[in-house]
């Protein structure tokens, strides 16, 4: 009989300074999901350029929790491959796309970064910027990165809305890791040196050691959410920004 995980989660979602100038909602979404032995955690970035980036953002999220969760990790690859697609196929439908058809899913386009895990093990996949971060309760030294991918330019990067979205698709798989941590592109700058080799332990060490010892997750959503909201921090990266912290065992 599979066991049950007492997993615990804690994550967040604010509008960049630009977005508020504009009186415009985040186009960030995170979502996640656990069902016995299985956890599945997503966070999206709808891009800003995309006239509904926010729907397509939080119709991938919904979808890959609703089905991957139901997966394996054996055969998590092919799940997360067909679950991007019925995402695709949901939004070629939606009521938005008024041509039904492939062409206008750039009206949609967002990123993707997920996480599976199950009986201690873990895979990343991801499409475009935004980041995952897999290490050990207190080690900060050994850890898994899901590093973003951008396009030629550095304001360029990838879309599971895009036509060759398989393309762009990566998987990185991470074992012996009790805690994770997703992010949109908003907050990567914070957290990781500028060639993703090291963290930013300034940043990143203070609030999991507060998410870690938090008993109470309204609390600790707030306390993550000021952080995020912090003037400096909007000066520096004026993107939405989502961070999601996921306790694994």
């Amino acid at each position: 009989m599979a066991a049950k995980h007492n997993i615990h989660t804690v994550q967040t979602s604010i509008a960049g300074i630009w977005h508020k100038a504009k009186n415009l909602p985040c186009q960030d979404y995170c979502q996640t999901k656990t069902k016995k032995d299985k956890f599945v955690a997503v966070v999206s970035d709808g891009a800003g350029s995309a006239r509904y980036g926010k729907i397509g953002a939080k119709i991938i999220c919904e979808t890959l929790c609703d089905l991957l969760v139901n997966a394996d990790m054996k055969n998590i690859r092919s799940s997360v491959i067909e679950a991007i697609q019925i995402a695709r196929e949901k939004l070629t439908f939606h009521r938005h796309n008024r041509s039904k058809s492939a062409e206008h899913l750039v009206d949609f386009s967002a990123t993707l970064v997920g996480a599976f895990y199950q009986n201690e093990q873990g895979i990343f996949f991801h499409i475009g910027d935004g980041a995952g971060l897999a290490f050990r309760q207190g080690d900060y030294a050994d850890f898994v990165i899901s590093e973003p991918a951008n396009g030629a330019f550095s304001c360029e990067t990838y879309f599971y809305t895009m036509a060759d979205w398989q393309n762009c698709l990566r998987f990185t798989p991470f074992c012996d890791k009790n805690r994770l941590i997703l992010m949109t592109d908003g907050v990567t700058g914070f957290v990781f040196s500028d060639d993703f080799y090291q963290i930013r332990p300034k940043f990143l060490v203070p609030i999991v050691e507060y998410l870690e010892q938090e008993p109470h997750k309204s609390y600790a959503e707030q306390a993550l959410r000021n952080t995020l909201e912090d003037k400096r921090a909007q000066r520096l990266n004026a993107d939405d920004k989502t961070i999601l912290w996921a306790k694994l065992s």
